[in-house]
């Protein structure tokens, strides 16, 4: 009782201050658009950071990552539990293309920031057209050196759960011909929901899985390295090391 107590209210202190420092660079973003790329990728980088200060500080939340994240072009494909893992991508990669569901990008402002930051809109909808759009996008970002990453469930998935991803990554790991760095993450318990909890998020970077193998074989790789910190019986408490001592 005590610690849900104090879960929501560092959760009330929480939002406005990192959604209203979030406000004002947001504003900055859109004026760096008149400028150069890496103006916009320096805001976006900041942003990211500033949220991972606001967890630990305020909320206590502390991100550690299990294994090694591989170095130029790769494939990243990232469990999905929670907001948490869309925002600190660019923390934990070194500025990475992501590729986002096209209607985004509609978004006024923030369409055109996207665009020039680098993220690949997907079009489920498309056809070929769209297809060769997101191919050549991809390719782009790969000749710059930059690391691409996908959430193949297309959701957020609740802490346990395990639902066979989307088509939409084998069509991305047959066109760009990269090895896969598959990343398991179990921010859910902690962080999906309104109120935020302290303890440790981590992400386990797992074994790499090159390009060229059928269908099949690596979306079963890929699936479960994705799923590896996934346990539908692991207690919230297990996420706090400070209650285990």
């Amino acid at each position: 009782m005590f610690r849900s107590l104090i879960s929501a209210l560092r959760s009330m202190v929480f939002y406005p201050v990192f959604y209203g420092v979030s406000a004002m660079l947001v504003v900055a973003a859109v004026l760096a658009l008149t400028f150069r790329q890496d103006a916009l990728r320096g805001i976006v980088r900041r942003w990211t950071d500033w949220h991972r200060w606001c967890l630990r500080v305020i909320i206590g939340i502390t991100v550690k990552v299990e294994g090694e994240l591989a170095t130029g072009p790769v494939l990243y494909v990232i469990k999905h539990e929670s907001f948490f893992e869309a925002i600190d991508t660019p923390t934990l990669l070194r500025w990475p293309a992501v590729f986002t569901k096209r209607e985004l990008f509609d978004i006024p402002g923030w369409g055109r920031a996207a665009i020039i930051y680098g993220l690949i809109p997907v079009s489920r909808d498309g056809g070929a057209s769209a297809l060769r759009k997101m191919l050549s996008a991809a390719k782009g970002m790969v000749a710059e050196g930059r690391p691409l990453v996908i959430f193949p469930e297309g959701t957020r998935v609740p802490h346990g759960e395990s639902p066979p991803m989307r088509a939409g990554f084998a069509g991305i790991y047959k066109l760009v011909k990269l090895p896969v760095v598959p990343v398991a993450v179990n921010s859910g318990p902690l962080y999906h929901g309104w109120i935020k909890r302290s303890g440790v998020i981590t992400y386990k970077v797992g074994e790499m899985v090159p390009p060229g193998l059928p269908r099949e074989e690596a979306e079963q790789r890929v699936h479960a390295a994705m799923n590896a910190l996934n346990d539908p019986a692991q207690s919230l408490d297990s996420h706090r090391p400070d209650l285990l001592r």
